[in-house]
């Protein structure tokens, strides 16, 4: 039962630190390995839990799958919903999906935390995508163990352990299509990239990248302190002092720009729109003003008059 007993430690640490004497907990259950494995520990460390089964209808058969996980976890001494759910388009089917689950998961806790099956494998896949794609250190930061509502108790756990905890405790994991499917670039870095850096750097690499992860956590939390702080004196009753930006480290300056837009309606600004907002402030000259976005009603954008930033909103 080491498997078994590695998990049920890992949760009880993560309840001890983060949930602070809360015992009723929900967990996003998938019917996988990582999620069973977490259920289980769960329910062994001693949490009342409620699985939280979402069916995404993507796949024949998905809402018997979604049934037979309920199940498993009503035997392992869970209660259990399953969460039928409309999945979108928008931001392609990995997307939609993730965001379809997340809305159904959070609609469903009841106030309860919920728990995810992410692992130590997860957060490896999740820096290299961030490395590969440029998004900078808040990319590769990978995912907390603990952002409220939601918890990830089993960064610390590698995949191999949740599925050597199924086999120890007699459970039969699903297997999704999707985690086979090449067409998902995550599905390649787990299957093509991570095994190819282990061979070559003779192993360790989930765990170098996992540490990676957790000190630029670190990092950006110390960053993040610094910009608030920043944001406050530089505000304006029209935008952002320029002065008092200019005088920033780029790292707090960019991260306060960042900040900023979304507070004034940007939706997930890009390293691109920073950068852009960015050579308003350190590399004048006149230019005309950066979209940001916007809705249907309004288009919004941030433009310098005098030594401040500020956005015009201009109905389409």
């Amino acid at each position: 039962m080491d498997s078994a007993r590695a998990v049920t430690r890992a949760i009880a640490d993560f309840a001890a630190v983060h949930l602070r004497g809360v015992t009723r907990v929900c967990v996003g259950l998938s019917g996988g390995p990582d999620s069973l494995a977490l259920t289980a520990g769960s329910v062994r460390a001693g949490l009342s839990v409620t699985a939280l089964v979402v069916d995404h209808g993507l796949q024949l058969g998905s809402a018997d799958v979604a049934d037979a996980a309920a199940d498993e976890a009503r035997r392992l001494g869970a209660d259990a919903m399953v969460l039928p759910v409309t999945v979108g388009v928008d931001g392609g089917l990995e997307a939609a999906a993730r965001a379809a689950r997340y809305a159904a998961l959070d609609a469903a806790r009841g106030g309860a935390p919920v728990l995810l099956g992410h692992t130590m494998d997860d957060q490896a896949e999740t820096v290299l995508l961030g490395l590969g794609r440029g998004s900078g250190a808040r990319s590769i930061a990978g995912m907390r163990a603990w952002s409220a509502p939601w918890g990830r108790p089993l960064l610390g756990v590698r995949r191999s352990t949740t599925l050597a905890l199924c086999t120890e405790l007699g459970l039969a994991p699903h297997t999704d299509p999707h985690n086979r499917d090449p067409r998902f670039t995550r599905v390649r870095l787990r299957g093509e990239v991570l095994p190819l850096l282990e061979d070559v750097l003779k192993g360790g690499v989930a765990e170098s990248l996992s540490r990676t992860a957790s000190a630029l956590q670190a990092d950006n939390d110390a960053l993040d302190g610094y910009a608030e702080e920043l944001a406050g004196r530089a505000a304006t009753d029209t935008g952002l002092a320029v002065a008092l930006l200019a005088d920033a480290p780029d790292a707090v300056r960019t991260r306060v720009i960042r900040r900023w837009l979304l507070g004034v309606g940007a939706t997930e600004p890009t390293a691109r729109v920073i950068g852009a907002v960015d050579e308003l402030v350190m590399r004048w000259r006149g230019q005309g003003g950066v979209a940001i976005g916007g809705d249907g009603a309004v288009r919004l954008e941030v433009a310098r008059v005098g030594e401040v930033i500020g956005v015009e909103r201009t109905p389409r």
